[in-house]
């Protein structure tokens, strides 16, 4: 149980956020008056108390609204707290959609004390219901009666295509066939056949997101340009080599090419990340191989399935 201390809110972007006594907060859509209301993942932003006085003590002086957050609380490390969390406030019911942020530019917290605790210590929730809340008002931790559905990303690797010259046909497959299984696709990217924007796209999704499972298609040839392996593995916790050797088993006795795909599968905290194909034929044929037994492994992961044994 805790409570929160602060609510703030601005009307534009890009300026310091200001304290309000109360809110209305928009079921989908985040805080009425706050300009980082919308569709999105990030309506809500939230920073505990302790991590604030903690900040302060250090010298700085900061007040509410300073680092960007929405909802102040004491009596939470919402660092700690895994997405999926949901947290109640009366009426509302917030959901964590992602823990953490990558600060593109240093704000003017930063510049004067040489630090800002918010990319590390804040997250973002989504408003699943909404409701008003109040300075003062009591905010617990709600249990979840149902099971949350695996969140997916879908990655798609090609030069022709991140430039708009070649249409992906791959990645919206994916999106499509994760769909009518039961997956919540949040986010789809397309990238060039670059290592660098693989990988931090990776981190991002599976260190701040906590996705269940990331599928990325393209890259995995002999070209020298594909090197989707390299980066998948480069940023991996522990290997997953089963998957793609049952995708490779699977697809050679369609086509003897399939031994040339170089796809891994790997984990990255609990996220699970697999390589496809980049051709929207392989791509069905690998996700025909591997969608009946991915569930249990996504909660083994979660930590809601226990190891089973044949007998």
């Amino acid at each position: 149980m805790g409570k929160v201390k602060a609510i703030c809110i601005s009307e534009v972007r890009g300026v310091q956020k200001h304290c309000v006594d109360s809110a209305v907060f928009r079921e989908a859509w985040g805080i009425e008056g706050d300009a980082h209301g919308g569709n999105w993942h990030r309506q809500v932003s939230l920073l505990s108390l302790e991590k604030i006085e903690s900040f302060r003590e250090k010298g700085a002086e900061v007040s509410f609204g300073d680092f960007g957050e929405n909802l102040v609380a004491e009596g939470f490390d919402f660092r700690k707290m895994p997405v999926g969390t949901l947290l109640r406030c009366g009426d509302v019911l917030l959901e964590l959609t992602q823990i953490g942020k990558e600060c593109h530019s240093h704000c003017a917290i930063y510049k004067a004390a040489g630090d800002c605790i918010m990319p590390r210590e804040g997250v973002f929730a989504r408003v699943l219901h909404g409701g008003k809340i109040k300075t003062g008002d009591e905010m617990y931790i709600e249990e979840r009666t149902q099971k949350r559905k695996y969140q997916a990303a879908v990655i798609t690797l090609s030069d022709k295509g991140s430039k708009g010259e070649r249409e992906d046909k791959s990645g919206p497959l994916l999106k499509e066939r994760l769909a009518r299984e039961g997956y919540e696709v949040v986010e789809y990217l397309l990238l060039p056949d670059e290592k660098a924007p693989l990988k931090k796209e990776l981190i991002r999704l599976a260190d701040q997101r906590q996705l269940d499972l990331i599928l990325t298609t393209g890259g995995t040839g002999f070209s020298s340009r594909d090197t989707t392996p390299e980066a998948t593995l480069e940023i991996a916790d522990r290997n997953a080599p089963g998957i793609a050797e049952a995708i490779r088993s699977y697809s050679m006795k369609i086509t003897p090419h399939a031994m040339l795909s170089r796809g891994a599968s790997v984990i990255r905290g609990k996220t699970l990340i697999i390589n496809l194909p980049g051709s929207p034929k392989a791509c069905g044929e690998s996700l025909d191989c591997i969608l009946g037994s991915l569930p249990h492994g996504l909660d083994l992961l979660r930590g809601e399935a226990s190891e089973c044994a044949r007998k």
